[in-house]
């Protein structure tokens, strides 16, 4: 497969260094001329989990440099918010029956299907995790994979064809349930990151209090209700995706706690990509989490106070008007009608 990876960020840089060293060739598109010059002086090193690596960059510009190469595979790797802009000329790259794979956070690859026509998109989410130390360096954090699927469910020829191409460089699987599995992410992402971005530690960390317990449980059984609301069925990931007795809303108990503790055990020692976001002044991703579930919940009529709150928390973070801290989270309870902090 001709094919090009838009974004050379942590995640973009690691896909191209796994696959380069594996003898796949692949080009890249930076944000602009300049990044790409660097790209191709310095090449991509890799360190961490996979064990370490330097390969060349003989093939980097930005994106108007391929408008009309016609790949048979544009693997979009940046910000969400990137994506979206970048989504009337992603057309241009491909060739006749090429394909693009979104592999964000939330709800992008849904809305590049809904714009673009599933039969250009396959939907992909990415378990990889990576942080660039310096330009062109990347730190490979878990052994982690992406997960590929047709957006409208089932098997197809073609995810399979993609999993296979990039499986030669990095961890990859397919899913038939992909709506499922963009919900699952979203669960934790919209509970977990997402809060523990806005109090300024991780998951263990705001989990530690009851009222960070309660915070969670409340901007995760919103979610979980949109999802099961919009006909979706959340797929199995480090738990169940339906706590123990629930039933609209989290039951407190035992069986809670030890649900909670395994979400803990899988996710929480790991720094929000969202809180990084706020360290470096750059966008988020809120819109297409959080966001996302507060616009469908409405149009669905299921009550979201709490994913309402954390959106308008995150803006108001990303205009200077707050910072990120423990205090930010008894305002997001506020907010939500939660009263005084508990």
């Amino acid at each position: 497969m001709k094919t090009l990876i838009v974004g050379a960020g942590a995640l973009g840089g690691l896909i191209a260094a796994r696959l380069t060293a594996a003898g796949v060739p692949v080009c890249l598109a930076t944000r602009d001329a300049g990044s790409a010059a660097g790209l191709r002086a310095s090449g991509l090193r890799v360190s961490g989990v996979g064990g370490a690596l330097a390969v060349p960059v003989a093939a980097a510009g930005p994106v108007e440099q391929y408008l009309g190469a016609a790949f048979d595979l544009v693997v979009l790797a940046t910000k969400a918010g990137d994506a979206m802009a970048l989504a009337p000329r992603l057309p241009g790259l491909l060739g006749p029956g090429g394909t693009l794979l979104p592999i964000q956070n939330g709800s992008v690859a849904l809305a590049l299907a809904e714009r673009l026509g599933v039969e250009r998109v396959l939907g992909g989410l990415s378990n990889l995790g990576a942080a660039m130390t310096a330009p062109g360096t990347v730190e490979q954090r878990n052994a982690g994979h992406l997960l590929l699927g047709e957006v409208g469910g089932g098997e197809s020829a073609r995810a399979e064809r993609v999993r296979a191409w990039l499986g030669r460089g990095v961890a990859a699987r397919v899913t038939p349930n992909f709506r499922g599995a963009v919900w699952s992410k979203l669960l934790i992402n919209c509970s977990g990151t997402t809060l523990g971005a806005i109090g300024g530690t991780t998951l263990r960390g705001f989990t530690a209090t009851a009222h960070g317990r309660d915070l969670f449980h409340r901007a995760y059984d919103e979610a979980l209700a949109v999802a099961l609301a919009s006909g979706a069925r959340p797929e199995r990931m480090a738990v169940d995706p339906v706590p123990p007795g629930w039933n609209g809303r989290s039951v407190p108990g035992e069986a809670l706690d030890a649900w909670l503790a395994g979400v803990i055990a899988a996710y929480g020692d790991a720094k929000p990509s969202m809180l990084q976001d706020f360290e470096r002044g750059r966008s988020t991703e809120i819109d297409f989490l959080n966001g996302h579930v507060a616009d469908l919940g409405r149009r669905l009529g299921v009550p979201v106070p709490v994913n309402e709150a954390l959106v308008e928390a995150a803006q108001a973070i990303t205009r200077g008007r707050s910072a990120p801290g423990p205090e930010l989270l008894e305002r997001v309870w506020a907010a939500a009608g939660g009263g005084a902090f508990p």
